[in-house]
């Protein structure tokens, strides 16, 4: 044992001279980079991770990382989109063999979502860690939250390295309706709700959200390793894109605004180099924006594949982009667009069932805004409707806030 502690922390010692030049030339770390808080409870330790792509230590994945510093880690575990970051939207991922590192990798999207007993008998501690855009739809807060039960469920200690939030200087949205509840929205949670993962973990459990039996709170042990240097008034560029269609600030701050054509039949920019910064259909006025999604890495299907679509481009630099979004979740697109759309029956995507809690649009809302769009509701109106549940929501959100906040 002494030995395996020698080499670790040799090992530590030389990535953290390495973090040192990288802590000087950027303020924010995400927790991943707090080593010197983990890696002792890791320490003979077999270990779990869930993490994608955006999981790295400087320009090494966090699975790497840790391998170097001699920790064993016997299981990958995948979100939506892969371990690697490469899958579409949706798209199955298969249980495989990580080429580079030789650890078996679960996929937990899908049909299955949890990690069994059988996946967890060679683990002793869990990590999570995955970066965050602060949009409810965006899943792996959904992911967190089911990783989280079965911590407790199994009794495992889990570790959430935690990561600055992009969208986390505002709060807005409509306050999630449970009986819309689905993967795209689990807890009654504005659309864009200013915390970060670990934050959001902490409030899982304080407001007793997890869906588990109570006894089992009793069995999570869960420790959030905190940034250093993030406020909630951060203006924080990804150093890495979190999935294939937000490749760029511009996409991931109008996200919680654009995201809402996914539930419509108008592309949402999927297949084009604006991935929801563009978003438009063929049946549209031809004097607006004319664009044409294509098959690509990340969509290789997307809706309206080679088909000329028209309709709106948003973008530009990145402080205008910043600032154009207004620090608020708007709705002016989706209305024009409905405004101008010639066939309004087919203007939203249609389940089976025609249930208002079938709609994908209203899965994306949290509650039948698609009612109150069909009956010509102002954006003003709309918005209105949502203030008492996201006034008592911000109440809620101070009490697990971890970072100073920006008001």
């Amino acid at each position: 044992m002494l030995v395996v502690l020698k080499r670790a922390g040799a090992l530590l010692m030389a990535l953290t001279s390495i973090l040192i030049v990288e802590i000087s030339a950027q303020k924010i770390e995400p927790g991943a980079h707090q080593t010197e808080q983990y890696i002792p409870q890791l320490l003979g330790k077999r270990v779990g991770i869930f993490a994608n792509h955006t999981a790295t230590i400087g320009n090494m994945h966090l699975v790497d990382s840790l391998q170097k510093l001699g920790i064993r880690i016997t299981k990958i575990f995948g979100p939506e989109h892969g371990f690697r970051g490469t899958a579409d939207a949706g798209e199955k991922v298969d249980t495989y063999t990580d080429a580079a590192t030789g650890i078996p990798v679960i996929s937990l999207y899908g049909k299955k979502r949890k990690p069994s007993a059988d996946d967890l008998a060679d683990v002793d501690v869990l990590i999570f860690d995955i970066q965050d855009v602060g949009v409810r739809f965006y899943t792996f807060i959904s992911s967190l939250e089911e990783f989280m039960e079965s911590a407790a469920e199994f009794n495992k200690p889990l570790l959430v390295l935690d990561r600055p939030n992009p969208n986390g200087f505002y709060v807005d949205g409509p306050v999630l309706d449970t009986t819309f509840r689905s993967f795209v929205g689990m807890q009654p949670v504005p659309v864009v709700y200013g915390m970060t993962m670990g934050e959001y973990a902490l409030m899982l459990v304080g407001e007793k959200w997890l869906r588990m039996p109570l006894d089992h709170y009793n069995t999570l042990r869960m420790q959030v390793v905190k940034c250093s240097g993030y406020t909630h008034s951060s203006k924080y560029q990804l150093p890495i894109k979190p999935s294939p269609n937000l490749p760029t600030p511009g996409s991931i701050y109008w996200y919680p605004s654009t995201c809402f054509f996914e539930g419509t039949s108008l592309s949402e920019g999927r297949g084009t180099d604006f991935p929801f910064q563009v978003f438009g259909h063929p049946s549209l006025p031809n004097n607006l924006y004319k664009f044409t999604p294509t098959s690509r890495d990340g969509a290789k299907s997307p809706k309206l594949m080679n088909q000329t679509c028209y309709g709106w481009l948003v973008m530009g630099s990145e402080n205008k982009n910043f600032s154009r979004n207004k620090h608020a979740v708007q709705l002016k697109f989706v209305l024009e667009a409905y405004k101008l759309f010639p066939n309004k029956d087919s203007f939203f995507l249609h389940p089976r069932s025609k249930k208002p809690t079938d709609y994908f649009f209203n899965k994306l809302a949290g509650y039948d805004m698609m009612s109150e769009i069909v009956a010509g509701k102002t954006e003003d109106q709309i918005k209105a409707g949502w203030q008492p549940k996201l006034t008592a929501f911000k109440t809620i959100r101070k009490k697990y806030l971890l970072y100073p906040d920006f008001e």
